[in-house]
């Protein structure tokens, strides 16, 4: 390359000229260039030309895949004729919002090519139809839309930052138990080992409804809970309207009652109340009333041997407690990103929410299952009742009521699964989160005229009901899936960095602290929590305002993966014999029905589907819109966020994470 500057030495200073040379003219400085041959020349833009098609093939490919996976994905949600189109009022909302979004990104982006000045005043310098609406707009967004999306984002903010400071003062709460080692205490000489008679009469109840993957494994798990076994009966509580079902756990009950195990298989004729209803039932039995106390595991729960002696001694010299809740354990966290990121959000909940609430407040939610009542605090609360899809919860707040005590063994862990596939996942959280709003519109008067002191009625209502339960989803739905798209159309209402990157990103570190080998998912776990925010909105409104999905109940599916873990050696060896040699010692004609039945059912291939989630779909193609509309205005952050939004609702919308369904 040609020097830029050149030293000149001069002998005579007193007689010279002086001659400006220009370092960027190559005539002053030739470089040597090599010549390029016709055949080297050919070889460079063949490989460029390769490139070129390479990279057009790949996008071509990619794009055509693509469309294909969507249309069979149409195609095969179209052919579910079984379910209910969602055509709600906040679809029909979104979509509404959707198309204002894209005209309006149309007229920005010819606004922003044209490079019309925003600030123009004069009507006499309009040009064109087109310029004169987008004039007409400007006027009409700073005079009303302005102002009215400035006051519900503050509103929203300020929502957001009181939840951001509850879920901080929950984590020191956490802290500080951590730090004093603070955990419930029992007297290990609460019963005499060598005196059987000494240890409390226990009832447990499996409730199930049609759970063919999991019942043998959770029967098992019951059968072999280290307990007098003259102290303790199992109530299998079946709902299944599959006889074929019906039939399998009646002979595993049959199966291990002959192994000395006292238990019992119950059936109800009529299915009501759902597991509120099944749970009713049971305890109406004449004899429930020699056993004092009552644990509850879900179908897909397998409690390890010796729990019963390591939550029933807590009750021993303490007559007010009510309910020792277990923490759960998941077997197939591992699994998938959905179970990944539930298990974040389930670990928070139990090591966070649930510990701190039973140390400092002796109340929390009944989480439904991995649990041991009073049966006297049940009967003193009213029993079960099947006025809300949130029975475990119900039965909480009347026993808080009535002044029982709860305590939380965080050490105490039970083994189950968690929901593989979005389907499942999200019929879960729509009941989670729309049955504690009609419980809140049931208990309200209850709460205000009980006797308990004013804290803790203030904190059954504003904290537990209000704060965690209404307006969590409300402003997670509203500030960003709502109100921060519609600010990339109103730059005068612009959410604040803080806002939209911080402190989401600190509150989503604290959650992830229960959990810290799920650190590398942080932010997909912050993105997948801003997706089910629709959900969880949706769940929360048809609950406040009874609406027609409010009372829905499906049984979350399950697969069955934790006896390939803890159960792997029981499987194997049960396969065989209860599925053919149990069948055939049945009576001739019940067992032949049952085994062709179950030939027919292993022979017929399985297959799998994907669904279109339409809500999902339509926040994805706002949130792509408002992506491309901050991208004219260089908005940096806020484009990166609404991007990465985009794409997650897309990816959920398109039924792209978790499991398919079969």
């Amino acid at each position: 390359m040609a020097p830029n500057s050149v030293v000149v030495t001069m002998e005579k200073p007193n007689n010279f000229s002086i001659v400006e040379f220009n370092a960027t003219d190559p005539s002053l400085f030739p470089e040597k260039r090599k010549a390029v041959s016709p055949k080297q020349f050919t070889w460079v833009l063949l490989l460029k030309a390769y490139k070129a098609l390479t990279c057009v093939s790949w996008l071509a490919m990619a794009f055509k895949a693509t469309f294909i996976s969507i249309k069979k994905r149409t195609a095969l949600s179209e052919m579910r004729q079984d379910e209910p189109r969602n055509r709600g009022r906040l679809y029909r909302f979104i979509k509404a919002f959707l198309v204002i979004s894209i005209v309006a990104l149309v007229i920005e982006i010819i606004a922003h090519f044209k490079k019309w000045n925003l600030n123009l005043k004069n009507p006499w310098e309009i040009q064109g139809l087109v310029q004169w609406s987008y004039m007409a707009w400007l006027s009409f967004r700073v005079d009303y839309i302005a102002p009215l999306v400035i006051t519900l984002s503050k509103f929203c903010t300020v929502l957001f930052l009181i939840q951001s400071l509850d879920r901080l003062v929950l984590c020191l709460g956490c802290f500080w138990i951590k730090y004093k080692k603070l955990k419930p205490e029992i007297n290990v000489d609460a019963y005499d080992v060598e005196d059987p008679s000494s240890f409390p009469m226990v009832l447990v109840q499996i409730p199930m409804c049609n759970e063919r993957e999991v019942y043998a494994q959770s029967i098992s798990a019951a059968c072999q809970l280290d307990w007098p076994r003259d102290r303790l009966l199992i109530q299998v509580l079946d709902d299944s309207d599959d006889g074929t079902v019906q039939l399998l756990i009646q002979d595993e009950v049959s199966s291990w009652r002959q192994k000395g195990i006292n238990i019992i298989y119950r059936h109800r004729l009529i299915r009501t109340g759902y597991k509120a209803g099944n749970l009713k039932s049971a305890m109406n039995c004449d004899y429930v009333k020699d056993y004092e106390f009552v644990a509850i595991f879900d179908a897909d729960f397998q409690p390890n041997p010796d729990f019963l002696k390591q939550t029933i001694p807590h009750f021993k010299g303490n007559p007010k407690l009510g309910l020792v809740q277990a923490r759960w354990s998941f077997v197939n966290k591992d699994e998938n990103l959905l179970t990944r990121l539930q298990n974040i959000n389930l670990c928070f909940h139990f090591e966070v929410e649930q510990q701190v609430n039973g140390a400092f407040l002796n109340f929390f939610g009944f989480n439904g299952t991995a649990g041991v009542w009073r049966i006297k605090a049940l009967e003193d609360s009213g029993g079960w009742l099947e006025r809300t899809t949130v029975e475990d919860m119900d039965i909480a707040v009347r026993a808080h009521l009535n002044g029982w005590k709860f305590i939380f063994l965080n050490d105490v862990k039970v083994l189950c699964e968690l929901p593989e596939s979005y389907e499942a996942y999200k019929k879960q959280q729509h009941r989670w989160h729309s049955g504690p709003m009609q419980l809140f519109r049931l208990c309200l008067p209850a709460i205000i005229t009980s006797k308990i002191s004013k804290w803790k009625k203030s904190n059954l209502i504003f904290l537990f009901f209000l704060l965690r339960k209404l307006i969590l989803p409300f402003y997670s739905f509203t500030l960003f899936c709502i109100i921060l798209p519609l600010t990339m159309f109103i730059p005068e209402a612009e959410l604040p960095l803080w806002v939209i990157c911080y402190i989401p990103i600190f509150m989503s570190f604290l959650n992830i602290l229960p959990a810290p080998k799920s650190f590398p998912f942080l932010v997909p776990y912050l993105l997948f929590e801003n997706t089910m925010s629709v959900t969880k909105f949706n769940a929360m409104i048809s609950g406040l305002f009874q609406l027609g999905s409010a009372y829905e109940w499906i049984v979350t599916k399950k697969t069955g993966r934790s006896s390939e873990s803890d159960l792997l050696a029981f499987a194997e060896r049960e396969s065989k014999s209860s599925n053919e040699e149990k069948i055939l010692r049945r009576h001739s004609e019940s067992g032949l029905t049952l085994l062709s039945k179950l030939q027919e059912q292993e022979a017929a291939p399985v297959k799998k589907r994907n669904r279109l989630y339409r809500k999902e779909l339509a926040l994805a193609f706002l949130l792509l819109t408002a992506a491309a509309r901050s991208l004219l205005s260089a908005h940096g952050v806020h484009f990166y966020y609404l991007l990465f939004q985009g794409v997650s609702f897309l990816v959920v919308g398109l039924d792209l994470i978790g499991e398919q369904v079969s």
